[in-house]
């Protein structure tokens, strides 16, 4: 007896080909402030691109109702550089959905490990380290260091990382550890928010012997086998919670999407803002914040 299995067509995230584009049919979402341009990180991409280009090209989707103009949704650095440099044109990548909130929670190329990648790119490219150096105004050292960012680093480790302001020797750290260990150090970072690397030695130095790589004992000094004890016994409740709240996150959230909802119908509603701010100007003002905070998220 055969069975027939109906395929389901899967949906392109991109449009096959990217697209030249005028510069000034490109609608970005936000504005460029005058303390981002003056800022290290927008003066490391605007050399980059003066010496080798752009290696990753923006992301734009088109307008519904006019084709021939696009939405910006990920490079808003970069086309504002090249903007600038008096360009017209620039090669895009054309997204097949206008998801911009979700494409840049996910998404971002300025991140640590996304620099390294660019780093490979610009490689492979046949760009050399003495012109990456000059592009990136740091010394030769550095490129290297970033371009062996992830030897030693699991992959789910660095997937956990890849949209996240890192330090560098933050990996260093990681390296002392196994890979289902490093992925434990990872997961703690993102959830407590810490990215430090005192804070990475201090999960080096509350893993266990067995979850270290062979050959590379790591202890912070100072410590007695006591204190690293109480560490690791510490390491071990933290992750617990954080199995506990990975538990009922997804429901939380879908709860407190729900709650601001309810929240942003109340406020547009002008008899009851008008009732609060006269009665209980308190709560409208903790209303007004919780809505607040959900726009800017």
């Amino acid at each position: 007896m055969s069975s027939r299995h109906t395929a389901i067509p899967v949906k392109l995230a991109f449009e096959e080909a990217s697209l030249r584009i005028p510069i000034d049919c490109i609608m970005p979402l936000r504005t460029i402030s005058a303390s981002v341009k003056k800022s290290v990180k927008y003066g490391q991409i605007a050399a980059s691109i003066a010496e080798v280009g752009i290696i990753e090209p923006p992301v734009v989707a088109r307008d519904a109702t006019d084709p021939e103009r696009y939405h910006l949704l990920d490079g808003h650095l970069r086309v504002e550089i090249v903007r600038e440099r008096g360009d017209t044109e620039l090669v895009c990548l054309v997204a097949t959905d206008d998801e911009a909130f979700t494409y840049n929670k996910r998404v971002s190329r300025i991140a640590t490990i996304q620099e390294h990648r660019m780093i490979l790119n610009a490689v492979k490219k046949g760009v050399s380290e003495e012109r990456l150096a000059r592009a990136l105004n740091v010394d030769i050292a550095s490129i290297r260091k970033k371009r062996n960012l992830l030897v030693g680093i699991c992959p789910e480790a660095a997937e956990l990382l890849k949209d996240r302001h890192v330090p560098i020797h933050v990996f260093t750290e990681l390296r002392f550890m196994k890979p289902v260990r490093q992925v434990e150090a990872a997961m703690a970072m993102v959830t407590m928010n810490r990215f430090s690397v005192s804070y990475a030695r201090s999960l080096v130095a509350s893993t266990p012997d067995d979850q270290l790589v062979a050959g590379k004992p790591r202890r912070m000094a100072g410590l007695t086998e006591d204190q690293v004890a109480t560490m690791q016994r510490e390491s071990e409740n933290v992750d617990r919670q954080l199995r506990a709240v990975e538990q009922t996150y997804s429901s939380d959230q879908f709860d407190l999407m729900l709650a601001a909802g309810y929240v942003n119908r109340l406020l547009g509603n002008v008899r009851i803002v008008r009732y609060l701010a006269q009665h209980h100007a308190d709560i409208l003002t903790e209303f007004q914040k919780l809505s607040d905070l959900q726009k800017a998220a």
